[in-house]
């Protein structure tokens, strides 16, 4: 009787015992690799140095980085990377005169929604060098705050080989007899805080918006988790 009470015991112990493993073992172990990070787009290659994670010594990898700009915005001024240093970027390409004006509804979405958010900041390139002169009214149509999204322009030497090859996008500058016609990429572009390519998005498609959203915050949690592990 005595033996059949310790079986017992032992069978409820057991019971008790698994759940607790469950969730502080096996659960922590699995929610580690639940999410993954965001690819990063363009050539790399590996360095010859190294950096510490939790102190293992990890090769460091050579990623394609967007280079520096210098463009001015609807207040006129000067806007660099410096001006958007360790923030998270949704740039995106457009035109002031532009018969397709989905794309602007949807970043202006994106930027309510994150209007609080000082880590992530818009910028919206045009394609058109005459917009230098239109983005102060245009800005206005659009409640566009500088700081927060800033619309750019400036001579197509400098930005259309920016468009080409640092954002990795198509852009076509054409004289017709009604006009200038401007055939573009309609893909939104999301950049981590080190200026990297992490996604690209159809500007006018609901379940590409969708993926961008849900990617920016998997870009948020990436690096509070890189700062944490000293990065």
């Amino acid at each position: 009787m005595k033996s059949f009470s310790i079986s017992k015991t032992l069978i409820l112990v057991g019971i008790l015992a698994v759940p607790g493993f469950l969730f502080f073992y096996l659960l922590p172990h699995f929610a580690k690799n639940r999410y993954k990070s965001l690819p990063i787009y363009g050539e790399k290659k590996v360095a010859s140095t190294f950096h510490s994670v939790k102190g293992k010594k990890i090769p460091d990898t050579i990623y394609h980085v967007v280079p520096n700009f210098s463009l001015v915005n609807q207040d006129n001024d000067s806007v660099s990377w410096k001006s958007l240093e360790n923030k998270i970027v949704i740039l995106n390409l457009f035109y002031t005169a532009s018969p397709i004006k989905e794309v602007a509804k949807s970043v202006k979405a994106l930027v309510d929604e994150y209007q609080k958010n000082g880590l992530i900041k818009f910028v919206s390139i045009s394609v058109d060098p005459t917009d230098t002169n239109k983005l102060s009214l245009y800005a206005k149509s659009m409640k566009a705050k500088t700081g927060k999204w800033d619309l750019l322009a400036g001579d197509t030497t400098k930005i259309y080989p920016f468009i080409r090859k640092g954002l990795m996008l198509d852009v076509i500058h054409s004289e017709e007899t009604n006009g200038s016609k401007f055939i573009y990429s309609n893909q939104m572009i999301l950049l981590d805080n080190q200026h990297r390519i992490r996604g690209y998005y159809e500007a006018t498609n609901a379940d590409a918006q969708s993926k961008l959203t849900d990617e920016i915050k998997v870009l948020v949690a990436e690096d509070l988790r890189n700062i944490k592990d000293g990065r």
